[in-house]
């Protein structure tokens, strides 16, 4: 273990009304999944704790968020947008001052490999940029003024009002900032509950999010889901639910809101990627590909290649050179260089995981890497299913985690009715080289994913892209752009195209006297 590494920390403050509150009742304790040998035994090894909050302190924070937005007339939502990237800049530079915290704490809290850990907080400081430049493409777009059949108007995009925004423990930084900053920057006022694993790591940003923003506009809460969100939910008075999960867990959110028609979702949820290798694909490519989309952070993406259909012609040389390269990734400890199967955060996932090979195995499936599915604690060496069939729980279930089930078919049916009856709609991978038969499948799966990626994994970016699903795997679509317009929405100012009518829109807006109607120009 490198000294330098260590980290440890007690959190006892949360953010509320613009003030950093000190907590002094319920602490919950934080175990990393790596875990030390102490007298013989193997135990998680603490790396902190962080406030228990009530339903009282999670009340309030919704409170403090509504006091800012205000019904809209608050500071923040009646701002102009030049204003409120000024406010976002400065949270970035001191966001970039904690960046070595937040990297010990990203890979000490998930399991998170050192490398990965450093690309996730770039990558969030560039989204925050990109989403920056986004706005302003945007507010450029809106600064004009439409005429039309006698009327006059200006279009723009409005604040929706409190958004309850919760994250994942994949991408607690990154994922979280997806609907977080756009959340902000179009004028929103925010309630936000980091999740259980990755919690630690946003305690260094509550200063800059005091410092940064007018109080109230954004707020934290800390606690279990029923304590302190199901209160929030059922007072009616959140607008949008920003959350990044379960679909179980956002239908229940969901139906706890009193007037639904009021609540907008925007929502990133489960996946289950196929991988399709054709017998025509290059080879060595897809096997690549796949080793890297279906193992990448141990499988723990939503994107992640979680099925394998290989055309039986090809599956043993497949299957071969796969498992080769399975057993070639490094397994070990974050910090390590060149790991690439880290510790597991979530409690008794290994249990999980290994209770899907047994029932894999039950119904003919073999583990057929060596050493495939053993655990060390919290570490699970890859392993890799074969033939898996539609008798097995992995064949339908996300499993979200270094497990990979290969299934072999005679007749390229078979993995397209797996994707048309699956619960699951994000993306799928197809590997080949026939582009007459890549094309006539390309048809049928853009009505059933919504991102068809030839010859690569599935992934998330660019950021510029948009990002979302069918079915229960998404509502609504994030990206730079997208997300901007996901959090507010098309309002206008419009007048009968008069000469009185048009002398006093020229008043307001020569004198600057609104936010909203102006042709200022955001270079």
């Amino acid at each position: 273990m490198q000294e330098d590494l260590k980290i440890y920390l007690e959190q006892n403050s949360y953010l509320q009304d613009g003030e950093l509150l000190e907590w002094n009742g319920e602490m919950q304790e934080v175990f990393s999944p790596v875990c030390t040998t102490q007298n013989g035994k193997a135990q998680k090894i603490k790396i902190g704790a962080y406030p228990m909050l009530s339903s009282k302190e999670s009340l309030k924070a919704l409170e403090s968020a509504k006091k800012a937005f205000d019904n809209g007339k608050g500071q923040w939502p009646t701002m102009s947008i030049e204003q409120r990237i000024e406010h976002m800049h400065k949270f970035v530079q001191m966001m970039k001052e904690q960046q070595e915290l937040i990297v010990k704490l990203l890979m000490w809290e998930i399991g998170k490999s050192l490398q990965d850990s450093q690309k996730e907080f770039e990558r969030t400081v560039d989204y925050v940029s990109d989403t920056i430049e986004a706005l302003k493409d945007l507010d450029r777009d809106s600064s004009k003024f439409t005429k039309e059949q006698g009327v006059l108007a200006q279009i723009r995009r409005a604040p929706l009002g409190v958004v309850l925004c919760m994250g994942p423990f994949n991408y607690p930084l990154n994922e979280t900032f997806t609907t977080l900053i756009p959340a902000l920057l179009m004028g929103n006022t925010v309630v936000f509950k980091p999740p259980k694993y990755g919690v630690l790591l946003h305690q260094p940003l509550l200063k800059a999010f005091q410092e940064s923003f007018p109080k109230g506009v954004i707020n934290t809460v800390y606690g279990s889901g029923e304590e302190v969100v199901q209160p929030i939910i059922e007072s009616g008075d959140i607008n949008v639910l920003a959350f990044i999960g379960t679909s179980k867990v956002a239908n229940i959110l969901k139906q706890h809101h009193p007037k639904p028609n009021r609540l907008r979702s925007v929502l990133g949820l489960e996946a289950k990627n196929a991988g399709i290798i054709l017998d025509h694909a290059d080879m060595d490519l897809a096997v690549e590909e796949s080793v890297q989309g279906s193992l990448s952070f141990n499988g723990q993406r939503c994107t992640a290649l979680k099925i394998l259909y290989v055309d039986e012609k090809i599956v043993d040389e497949f299957l071969d050179k796969f498992t080769k390269k399975v057993n070639m990734l490094k397994v070990g400890m974050p910090w390590e260089e060149g790991v690439q199967i880290t510790p597991l955060p979530e409690d008794h996932k290994t249990d999980y995981l290994s209770d899907l090979i047994e029932d894999a195995k039950k119904h003919g499936a073999k583990v057929i890497n060596e050493g495939g599915g053993e655990v060390v604690q919290t570490l699970m060496k890859p392993a890799v299913l074969y033939p898996v069939n539609d008798k097995m729980k992995i064949y339908y279930e996300e499993q979200f985690g270094p497990v990979v089930p290969v299934v072999p078919f005679k007749s390229i049916e078979e993995p397209l009715s797996y994707i048309e009856n699956s619960n699951y709609g994000q993306q799928v991978s197809v590997f080949g080289t026939d582009y007459e038969v890549i094309a006539s499948l390309i048809d049928p799966l853009v009505n059933q994913v919504c991102r068809v990626n030839i010859n690569s994994l599935c992934q998330r970016g660019p950021d510029s892209f948009p990002f979302t699903g069918r079915k229960d795997s998404a509502e609504g679509t994030l990206s730079v752009g997208d997300a901007l317009r996901v959090f507010s929405i098309r309002t206008l100012v419009s007048t009968k195209d008069n000469e009185q009518n048009t002398q006093i829109i020229k008043n307001i807006i020569n004198e600057r006297s609104s936010n909203f109607l102006s042709t200022d120009f955001i270079l």
